[in-house]
């Protein structure tokens, strides 16, 4: 069985490599910040249709806090 590990910045789990599939571009690099935080906001409003954009951008902002990947990012300072 092999070991799992989660994205750096999104938190889905995966085998080895920092970031998933969905995080990063063809040449397998990080998305920018902007293009992540969007596809979490609507993520987000996908899960819970009944959440304001406002609220949704919140969450996002402190699900990606918790990341690696962006736990520094300047987008992410209160």
């Amino acid at each position: 069985m092999s070991e799992t590990h989660h994205c750096h910045s999104c938190g889905m789990q995966i085998a080895t490599q920092p970031y998933c599939d969905h995080c990063t571009d063809e040449q397998g690099k990080l998305r920018p910040f902007e293009e992540m935080f969007e596809r979490m906001v609507q993520w987000a409003l996908g899960q819970n249709p009944a959440l304001s954009r406002e609220d949704a951008e919140a969450q996002t902002r402190e699900y990606m806090r918790g990341k690696p990947a962006w736990a520094d990012h300047p987008g992410l300072v209160e």
